[in-house]
Order: C-alpha cells, then sequence, then structure tokens
C-alpha cells in the first residue's frame, strides 16, 4: 500500500486517547512511507493526524470542499491540498487516491464515510481493505450492530471480513497488508443488500 486514507473526526472528544493515537498513527504511516489521504482539517483528530505525519516528514494530502475551509479550518502546510466543491467529490477523490482506508473515532462524518466505502467495496466499485482502529473500546458498539444484521439476515455472513478491526495500529496494517475480498460471485447479491 502507498497511500491509505483515514477517517477521523474534526473534533478532539473528551478523552485524549484519540488525539494522541492519531498523531501516532500519523507518524506510523509517515515511517512506512504511506501517504496519508485525509479531510484536510487542522482541528480535531484530524489536525492530531496531520501533526504526526508532518512531524515524521510523512506526505499528506488533504482534500477539502470549499464550504468547509472555514468551519473545518483548513490545514495549510500540508503536502498537498486540494479543494473540491462537493462532499461527493471529496469522498470520490479519497478512494480514488487510496489503496486502503482506516477509519479512527468520530461522528456522523466519519460514520458515512466508513459505511459508503463499505457499500462500494459490497458492489464491487474496489477491492480495498477497510480498516477501524478501535481506539478505547469505540467502535464495540458498531461491531455488535454489524454482527445484529448478520444474525437478523440484512448483511451476508461473507461480507462480516471486510471491516477489519484492530486496537492496535502494526496488528491492524498487518491484516490490511493480507486482506482477501469476499468470494462476490458465489454470493447472490440479492440477499446481502
Amino acid at each position: 500500500m502507498k497511500s491509505i486514507c483515514v477517517y477521523c473526526a474534526s473534533s478532539l472528544g473528551n478523552n485524549p486517547i484519540y488525539g494522541e493515537s492519531a498523531y501516532e498513527l500519523g507518524q506510523i504511516l509517515a515511517e512506512r512511507n504511506i501517504t496519508v489521504v485525509y479531510g484536510g482539517a487542522r482541528i480535531g483528530v484530524m489536525g492530531k493526524l496531520a501533526e504526526g505525519t508532518l512531524s515524521a516528514n510523512g506526505k499528506i494530502i488533504g482534500i477539502i470542499p470549499e464550504f468547509l475551509k472555514n468551519k473545518e479550518i483548513a490545514h495549510l502546510n500540508l503536502t498537498e491540498s486540494i479543494c473540491v466543491q462537493t462532499m461527493h467529490e471529496r469522498k470520490a477523490l479519497m478512494q480514488e487516491m487510496s489503496d486502503g482506508f482506516i477509519a479512527l473515532p468520530g461522528g456522523f462524518g466519519t460514520m458515512e464515510e466508513l459505511f459508503e466505502i463499505l457499500t462500494w467495496g459490497q458492489l464491487e466499485l474496489h477491492k480495498k481493505p477497510i480498516g477501524i482502529l478501535n481506539i478505547n473500546g469505540y467502535y464495540n458498539a458498531l461491531i455488535q450492530l454489524i454482527e445484529k444484521m448478520i444474525s437478523e439476515g440484512l448483511l451476508h455472513n461473507s461480507f462480516r471480513n471486510m471491516l477489519l478491526v484492530s486496537e492496535e495500529i502494526n496488528d491492524l496494517f498487518d491484516q490490511m497488508y493480507a486482506y482477501q475480498t469476499p468470494e462476490y460471485s458465489k454470493i447472490d447479491m440479492a440477499s446481502v443488500m
């Protein structure tokens, strides 16, 4: 993987571990010579990710819609900043520029980005690994919800492994490098939507 898109919050939240983990992730990505693609803000968890990447002389690309440049406070010291018109353009470009995806703790925006990229994978629009860094058990309830979707027959069991989960950054990388997409041809797509 040459580039990884990181989805994360534009706020820091109540627990400093989220910002600290984002900073560490940025450093490790830089040390592994992996370009970071993210939402382009200098505040919140996004800002910590950027700081960590830049502190280790890493390459980081921010993609931000024009209308969010002031609201999310665009980072001015990135390797590259790309301004787009819409959220749809932002997400499409993030997907196009990335070889994999990691979600850190976040709110509605992070969840929306994560589920859209999972849906695109389910529909075979990409075959890239998608992981969540489950810092402080943040995503435990989401993992339970996915199990509920499967047990209720609303999500095919074969898609369970599309979402890679770990509390440790290096373990998550190992899973992402070893990732193989589900055998879509063997799945009745009508039963998974």
